[in-house]
């Protein structure tokens, strides 16, 4: 079974063009964070395109949370904002980028706001 942190990569991956982005463009790097190991997403946005992969290079953004966090926010469960102000999750360099990509995390499951409408629409 694939867990949300994987689902949401994949998927932003597979949509290639995301319109709320097409005025962005940067590098955002997630890294999850724990015990000994960390494993690296890289997220490159150029003018709405995105390209996911699993690099651990250099990026404008790097955000280091724990995976139990983003698993959450990937679940719609956590909101990113809300833990980057709690010091659940730490960043460094353009802090703008995060805020761009936290539109594209699902909303809380019971919501009625575009986000969850969006979701079932498009699944």
């Amino acid at each position: 079974m694939v867990d949300a942190t994987t689902r949401f990569f994949e998927d932003l991956d597979r949509r290639g063009f995301e319109p709320l982005l097409e005025k962005t463009s940067g590098t955002l790097r997630f890294d999850l964070h724990e015990d000994a190991q960390t494993t690296h997403w890289l997220i490159q946005v150029d003018r709405g395109r995105i390209r996911v992969s699993r690099e651990d290079r250099d990026a404008d953004t790097v955000v280091w949370t724990s995976p139990a966090m983003f698993e959450q926010m990937a679940a719609g469960r956590e909101d990113g904002i809300a833990a980057l102000l709690r010091g659940d999750m730490t960043v460094t360099g353009d802090a703008r980028l995060v805020v761009q990509i936290e539109r594209l995390f699902p909303g809380p499951p019971d919501s009625r706001g575009p986000r969850r409408l969006f979701a079932r629409e498009a699944g």
